[in-house]
């Protein structure tokens, strides 16, 4: 449901998270995007060396880089930051309080490129803008299903409209267990390895239940039954049982689904009346969370009865053996 679509985000938005300082007020941030989650130090560009340069990145200048600038002439330095503006970088932030020359503000103010102060260490805003634009730049796309809070593991539970996902969820959570979002699951790439899930703001906290209607599950149970986002650990897809279909019913075998490239392994659960279908959820995850530890109870037991059969087989051999060197001796 829906489609990855190019991200971007306000300067504005940025600025106001990172606490920046507009050198530039003629400058309009909410009219400025940044599209890439990642920043660039302009070492080689302050010499003159723009091969490969990434100007689509937020350009960050500290103490090591004004280090070098100050020992140039003011025209040089002036000149290497005209380059790089030149450019159309999406914006200049200098940390520590840095003050660039009145001449650089005003070209940069001309050339319609932001620059902004930070107060803080160069490696501290580097660190929380990366991870923090990575999370909000992320591709995404958004599919029906539920995702929910299980002892720490995210588990994405999915099945056709009526299938039961939502009142699997709810008793969940009378089980102590929270609520991410019900019904709609936006999911987020936030690395090859991990997807982070959140719900629809107009939808957050809400559960839809047939017959009932729509309840405020953090009116209700309280603000620890519910989650604003949780990484995806596992899914768990809800079918009509079928009785033409052969379930696994030892767990060697593991199946995944692929969400923005990344694969999450799947539980094929399959519902019918009498199944209690929370309390499988919740074992389902205590027991994935117990493989990633590196304990797999599916492999122990085909391991033991690998054994088993193997000894059993050396002591027929054995019989076989001792018959017939009692013939021969016979």
């Amino acid at each position: 449901m829906g489609d990855s679509e190019e991200k971007r985000i306000k300067l504005s938005v940025v600025a106001e998270k990172m606490k920046l300082t507009n050198l530039t007020p003629d400058i309009d941030l909410s009219k400025k995007y940044l599209t890439v989650p990642e920043v660039n130090r302009p070492a080689l560009q302050l010499t003159g060396f723009f091969d490969g340069f990434d100007n689509e990145r937020m350009q960050v200048i500290g103490r090591v880089e004004r280090a070098y600038y100050n020992c140039l002439s003011k025209e040089d330095r002036i000149s290497r930051f005209e380059s790089i503006i030149e450019h159309k970088v999406p914006g200049i932030v200098f940390c520590r309080n840095i003050l660039p020359d009145e001449e650089i503000i005003e070209f940069a103010s001309g050339m319609g490129v932001p620059l902004m102060q930070f107060a803080g260490s160069t490696s501290a805003f580097i660190a929380e803008i990366i991870r923090w634009l990575k999370v909000r730049l992320a591709p995404s796309i958004t599919i029906h299903g539920v995702l929910v809070d299980v002892n720490g593991e995210g588990v994405l539970i999915t099945g056709e409209s009526g299938i039961g996902k939502s009142e699997a969820a709810l008793e969940l959570i009378v089980r102590g267990h929270r609520l991410v979002t019900d019904d709609a699951v936006i999911i987020k790439k936030v690395s090859d390895e991990t997807l982070v899930g959140k719900s629809p703001e107009i939808t957050k906290h809400l559960i839809e239940l047939r017959g009932i209607g729509i309840i405020d599950v953090k009116e209700i149970f309280g603000v620890e039954s519910v989650k604003d986002t949780q990484q995806i650990d596992m899914e768990v897809h809800l079918e009509e049982w079928d009785e033409k279909k052969t379930y696994e019913r030892m767990g060697l075998n593991r199946e995944y689904n692929e969400y923005l490239g990344n694969k999450v392994v799947t539980y094929n659960l399959p519902v019918r009346p009498g199944r209690n279908i929370a309390v499988i959820v919740e074992t389902a995850a205590v027991n994935h969370r117990q493989e990633q530890m590196g304990y797999n109870t599916a492999q122990r037991l085909y391991e033991k009865i690998t054994k088993q059969q193997m000894e059993k087989d050396m002591e027929d051999d054995d019989v076989v053996d001792n018959f017939d060197n009692w013939e021969k001796m016979d």
